[in-house]
């Protein structure tokens, strides 16, 4: 889930629990958006929501920020470093990310600065000990070469929102890294080819909320069983999902669709995910 000012955020917490979700990560995407999910944490702790995490890092196409604004990058990389220390103190902080690169979306943030800044952010893997959240788009093999090069720097890690072919994925998974399914990963048959191969010790399920929803459009959709009324955000009802805003409870619908299309039960894909959360994420 990406940290934004919500102003039904319990509801939708309280809806999350209500289907079975324990536990919530917080995206961080530059360094206010991890302060702001460090601190959406702090208030939001209560037994009636999902135990809630936050990510500290910068998303491909914010690394820009590392020299603007009048700061250094050396001083944005050691208030990063801050965050993620007193966040990881106080048991919120779970991972470094969203980091990456994204070829996608050059025209927010050019090739080499992405490169020099997803680099930059192995060091505060090395230095807090925490595994990456990673994001790769259309990266023409130059995410896997900088694993490659960099895996001896961080523990463990998760390739979320996986949108990529099958060899990929088993290059990836060689590496020892996670792959993470959400209604992104589920849009063409391929995609879902894809998801059937994942071996079950490397699956993750995820929502992206708000983002990355399963729509009517994507291959998957057909296998989805759950389902919520919605409504447009000026016709809001508690009881109604906001039409075009994915919610932390459709990590349901994702676990659907893997379950049907790959013949496990949803019981097993479910344990077995939860199982590899706690290795990356919650091991103490």
């Amino acid at each position: 889930m990406t940290s934004s000012s919500i102003s039904d955020l319990p509801t939708i917490l309280a809806r999350a629990k209500t289907c079975g979700v324990e536990k919530i990560i917080v995206t961080g995407g530059n360094l206010e958006e991890s302060r702001k999910a460090v601190q959406l944490v702090q208030e939001n702790s209560s037994d009636a929501f999902p135990r809630l995490f936050a990510t500290v890092g910068v998303h491909p196409t914010r690394c820009n920020e590392f020299e603007a604004d009048g700061r250094t990058p050396d001083s944005y990389f050691a208030e990063l470093l801050a965050v993620c220390v007193q966040g990881k103190e106080e048991g919120i902080v779970v991972a470094i990310g969203e980091c990456g690169l994204d070829y996608d979306r050059l025209e927010f943030c050019d090739k080499e600065t992405q490169l020099k800044y997803f680099e930059k952010q192995f060091q505060l893997a090395e230095q807090t000990h925490l595994p990456l959240f990673l994001h790769n788009r259309n990266t023409g093999g130059d995410f896997y070469d900088l694993m490659v090069k960099n895996r001896s720097r961080f523990s463990n890690g998760v390739v979320h929102s996986f949108t990529g072919g099958k060899d990929e994925m088993f290059e990836l998974v060689k590496l020892g890294l996670y792959i993470g399914v959400n209604g992104c990963s589920l849009k063409t048959q391929e995609n879902l080819d894809c998801v059937k191969a994942i071996p079950l010790e490397r699956l993750m399920i995820e929502t992206d909320a708000p983002w990355c929803d399963i729509r009517s459009t994507h291959a998957g959709h057909s296998y989805v069983e759950t389902s919520w009324q919605s409504k447009k955000a000026e016709k809001y009802e508690p009881d109604c999902l906001v039409k075009g805003r994915n919610e932390p409870c459709t990590l349901i619908q994702v676990l659907e669709v893997i379950s049907r299309i790959r013949s496990e039960s949803r019981e097993d894909i479910a344990a077995n995910a939860v199982l590899n959360a706690e290795r990356v994420f919650f091991q103490s």
